[in-house]
Parts: structure tokens; sequence; C-alpha cells
């Protein structure tokens, strides 16, 4: 059922062959992003006499893997072919069986590794079972594409928590809004759109009481075409937040102290987790499988995540417009310039008339 046909204009000829056929493995495991939780995202490519044979990618918990799917696609054209796996292939039990027996089973001759498994019960067993088979193993092309591609799942496995993303729209002169406005979009609407995406492919999306009480945000991803909406989450210490308030659905959360009153929540099947710190919500938080944790504010939330380096990722729109007296959208305590947060690995672009600035605060959680 998820097995794909090959799109041949996605394949890039002017690349080396194994980041070639790499790239369109890639590409595949990106249909499984948001979805996979507490699974990581997987792509799959069967490549006989440099044509692809089968495809398939990973589409969620408890479906099979994306090797079974390329290698149903492939058939009896696997037998003397060579698969692309975006990650190490499993060699234990879970849901499904291994991964490397299915592989060793088909016949391929060689087995292409992006990444290899941060989860302990895997982590280079799967790459020496298919050598123990007499199956050639490469290991590590696009590994840094592939590890960008897994941190939600990295940092599940590694650190017990979510990979957390801070995003924020602000004006040239560093305003999110006025301050007698509630929910003025800043952004124009391709930054909107794009923002969409994100909440399609993490796994949940947070905000305080404060933007939930001034925004009334749905926090969904309308207009986006086979989008699906992330898990959202409130942070709201005392737990008084309106129940009318567009963002609860199934799976919502409530982050609260540990005294809040919140048989009001748990009667409307909302979770409550109890928590003293941001660090803490996090834990019990990737406890739930949440994997991925979008933070769209308000300043509050952003600045205790930020305060207690507990942001991984940081997404920031800004827009060509000058505002004068309006909100910031943080509220850091004061440094000085060499104590600053630095980005690393910082990509600018331009959507319509604002500009997209993204950079790592932390690490990608490996081995």
């Amino acid at each position: 059922m998820y097995t794909v046909n090959a799109p041949p204009e996605r394949v890039a000829a002017a690349l080396p062959t194994d980041e070639r056929w790499m790239t369109l493995a890639l590409d595949l495991a990106a249909r499984g992003l948001g979805r996979t939780t507490p699974n990581p995202p997987v792509g799959c490519v069967i490549v006989q006499e440099d044509e692809a044979v089968g495809l398939g990618f990973h589409p969620r918990a408890g479906e099979p893997h994306a090797e079974v799917f390329a290698l149903r696609g492939a058939g009896a054209g696997a037998h003397g072919a060579t698969a692309y796996v975006t990650l190490e292939p499993c060699h234990h039990h879970g849901r499904t069986p291994p991964c490397t027996d299915a592989l060793i089973t088909s016949g391929v001759r060689r087995v292409v590794v992006a990444a290899l498994d941060p989860n302990p019960r895997v982590a280079g067993c799967g790459v020496q079972a298919l050598r123990d088979a007499g199956i050639d193993v490469t290991v590590g092309v696009l590994e840094i594409q592939a590890t960008r591609q897994q941190v939600g799942f990295r940092s599940l496995i590694v650190r017990g928590r979510p990979w957390v993303v801070a995003k924020y729209a602000m004006t040239l002169d560093g305003k999110v809004a006025a301050h007698d406005e509630g929910n003025g979009a800043v952004s124009g609407e391709a930054a909107r759109a794009r923002a969409m995406t994100w909440r399609d492919t993490l796994d949940a999306v947070a905000v305080g009481s404060g933007t939930l009480h001034s925004d009334d945000p749905a926090l969904t991803t309308r207009g986006l075409s086979g989008g699906r909406d992330a898990r959202t989450v409130v942070f709201d210490r005392r737990a008084q937040s309106s129940l009318q308030a567009r963002a609860w659905r199934p799976g919502s959360v409530l982050v609260t102290a540990p005294d809040a009153a919140t048989l009001a929540f748990e009667a409307a099947s909302i979770t409550v987790v109890r928590a003293e710190t941001p660090q803490s919500a996090l834990t019990q938080l990737g406890r739930l499988d949440i994997s991925s944790l979008l933070l769209e504010g308000g300043p509050g939330l952003l600045s205790a995540f930020l305060d207690a380096s507990l942001v991984d990722e940081v997404r920031v729109f800004i827009a060509p417009k000058l505002l004068g007296r309006g909100l910031s959208p943080l509220t850091l305590p004061a440094r000085r310039m060499h104590e600053a947060q630095e980005l690393r690995d910082v990509t600018v672009e331009t959507l319509g008339p604002d500009v997209l600035v993204t950079g790592l605060l932390g690490d990608i959680p490996c081995l």
C-alpha cells in the first residue's frame, strides 16, 4: 500500500551514484515525518543495474518498515541488487520482524546505509549482521542529511526528550505584535504556509497560556493538502485556560504545576503533565512518545526554554516592517555580546517579502 512509483525528476543525475539514490531514499523518508513516532522516518530504494526496482518508506509505527515495502516492490528484482537505506536496518524483533532478515533473504548484494541507529538495541548490530551474511555494506552516505532528518527520533532515544524548535515571526525592529492587538499577522502568506508544513512534520506544537488566551490559535495545518495536525501542548501553570479554546483536541496535553487543579481537563480527556521545570516537562513529554516539539509562543514560553538551554533549533521569520512600540518575541535576561547564544548551520531563505533564518543551538544526538 505504501510502495510508491519513482519520481525521476527528484533523482539528481549529477550526483555520484550512491548519493543520487540516497537522495531519493531521503525524499521517501520525508513522507513519514510527523507520523512514525516513536519510530524514525526511514526511506529505502532497491536499485538493479542503475534502475530503481523497489521503493518504500515507513508510514507509521506498527506498519512494516521501509525495507519491507521496497523489497515487496522489487520482488525477484532484489536478487543481486543494491539497497539504499537512510537508517541502519533493525536487527531485533519489535512490532515487526528484523529488516536485516528480510534483506538477507531477498538476496541483495550490497546495502548502503546513511546513518547508524542510535538505539542501543541496534547500534551497529544491523550492519554487522548483514556483513556476517556476506553482504557488502557501506555506511555514511549523506549521513549529515539523514541525521538531520532523524533529529526527533535521535533526541527521544538518546536524551529521552523531544527535539525542541523555537519558531516566531517578527518585524525588522523586533516586534511580534502591537500592544493592543491580539493575533495580527506579522509575516506574509508564503511564510505562514511554510509554518503549516512544520505543524505537519513535527509531533507536537506548543503555546503558553497567554498566547492561548490572547490569540485563541487553532494550531492546525489549515489549507495544507494532506496535512496532519500536530498534537497540541499548552503550558499553563495555574490550569486556568478555557476549555473552549480552539487548540484543544483529542490527544492534547496540558503542562501545569504539580499542585494545579485539573479535574475539568481530565474530564475532557486532556492528558495532564505536572512539572516544576521545562526540563521535567520535556522528559514527561518524551514519555508520551513526543519526539519533536514546535514552540510557537508566546514570549514567556520561548524565553523560559531558551534561558534553560533547552531549545535545539530556531526558525525565525523576519518581515520587512517597522512597527515601533509593540511586544518583543523574547524576554531573556540581559547579556553581554560575548554571552549571546550563537546559531550554527545557519540558513537564510526568502519567502515572499519575508526572510526565514534557521539554525541550530543544540547538537544532533548520535551514538
